[in-house]
């Protein structure tokens, strides 16, 4: 998961190039569900689906509408390292939100700690550049929250659902959505290949495929320290740029690497539960 979601940052920037954001929403969106939809209705997972339409249609808001549109914005006008410097913070964001709502996810001193930590070595892997416009920060700032909420939305509303068809009808249901505006807006001409192989990407790999790897994550070790892989998106970023563009490998790309990795084991520990005397301590089981 951190290495496909550590992929988007490059090719949202080099479909933005050529695409409008809304264009390239409704191109992801539209592709993915085109992917995922006719396996969902060949298993019959549909049925029973809409009677947690709600939910469903908040998850899709908030996991891939809202979001997705904020950041190929927010691309035109900042760097894609800045972006996921700002995103990073969406498990500290989620902490917050789980705590609020009562999640029974119990995070330590130790996960905290880990949380922390993460976000310095992220800090020290792409460095600290605000030089943004404060709309762009705003925008990624609706990003990092509606990450955060999207977990917690599975956890608490889709449980039990079949995790392809929630994607697959999300997918549709934002491409349905996004489709007038981008009629409105679609390019006169062919784009160039690179920005049509990014949108392939994107729709392919980091949407169909890394949903249901997403939904299988979240049900392993739980909401919230399921958005610890955020931290290594960066890093991926940084390693992508080293071998693919020929970038410098600074000194505190290397530290903070080691940082990211350090963090997100100490985040993602999971607490252990007080054992009664003369027995030994059991793990805590967190499930979707």
């Amino acid at each position: 998961m951190s290495v496909i979601w550590g992929l988007p940052y490059l090719f949202i920037r080099i479909a933005v190039s050529d695409l409008s954001p809304v264009v390239l929403v409704f191109a992801r969106t539209t592709i993915g569900a085109l992917i995922l939809l006719p396996i969902v209705i060949m298993r019959g997972e549909l049925r029973g689906l809409f009677k947690s339409w709600v939910p469903l249609l908040a998850f899709a808001a908030v996991e891939m509408g809202v979001p997705w549109l904020m950041l190929a914005s927010a691309e035109q006008r900042i760097t894609s390292s800045l972006a996921g410097l700002l995103i990073s913070a969406v498990p500290l964001v989620g902490v917050v939100i789980a705590t609020s709502l009562g999640n029974r996810e119990h995070l330590g001193k130790a996960s905290l700690a880990g949380l922390l930590l993460g976000v310095v070595g992220v800090a020290a892997i792409v460095g600290v550049d605000l030089r943004a416009s404060g709309f762009a920060l705003v925008e990624i700032g609706v990003v990092v929250v509606a990450y955060a909420v999207g977990p917690v939305i599975i956890s608490r509303y889709l449980n039990g659902l079949p995790s392809m068809a929630v994607i697959a009808v999300s997918l549709a249901a934002c491409a349905i959505a996004y489709l007038p505006f981008a009629a409105v807006q679609w390019p006169r001409s062919v784009p160039p290949m690179d920005t049509i192989f990014s949108v392939g990407v994107l729709a392919v790999v980091c949407t169909a495929l890394a949903f249901v790897l997403f939904f299988a994550l979240i049900a392993a070790i739980g909401p919230v320290r399921a958005t610890v892989i955020t931290y290594i998106n960066p890093a991926v970023a940084a390693l992508l740029g080293v071998s693919v563009l020929h970038e410098n490998f600074t000194f505190g790309m290397a530290l903070g690497f080691g940082l990211v990795i350090a963090g997100s084991v100490l985040a993602t520990r999971r607490p252990r539960e007080t054992a009664p005397a003369g027995s030994l301590a059991r793990e805590s089981q967190s499930s979707v």
